[in-house]
């Protein structure tokens, strides 16, 4: 397990990380409700990883109200540079995240997704194995 300098968390004991788990620089995580990240995940410099929101409703959020939903990351991710991962987000092993996107939803496995809110771009294929070599 290895984070790069400025790593911040609301509380760190709801946060679960595999092996061999890399974080760049300005790794965010608000864990309210439990993050669960598998092993073998990179995640690129300024993510953020956010299990807490507040209601659309005015009155109840300036009652202070607010709620928290797990996220759940499998093994076998990259996730690149600024991506958000909003409250109740699962993303799928072998996933690839594009910088910049905002995950919301559930993310299947071995895709490329971006955007925001991210889409799939495509699925992640024999091809890629074959560009690398």
């Amino acid at each position: 397990m290895t984070f790069d300098a400025h790593f911040h968390c609301d509380y760190g004991f709801d946060t679960e990380l595999g092996e061999d788990f890399y974080a760049n620089v300005n790794l965010v995580i608000l864990d309210g409700a439990k993050v669960t990240i598998g092993r073998n995940c990179f995640i690129a410099p300024n993510a953020g990883i956010y299990t807490a929101g507040h209601p659309l409703d005015v009155r109840r959020r300036n009652q202070g109200l607010n709620y928290a939903r797990p996220v759940t990351i499998g093994d076998d991710i990259w996730i690149g540079a600024g991506v958000s991962i909003l409250p109740g987000a699962v993303i799928g092993s072998g996933a690839v995240i594009a910088a910049g996107s905002f995950v919301r939803g559930t993310i299947p496995e071995r895709v490329i997704c971006g955007g925001n809110p991210a889409r799939i771009i495509r699925e992640i294929g024999e091809q890629d194995e074959l560009r690398y070599r």
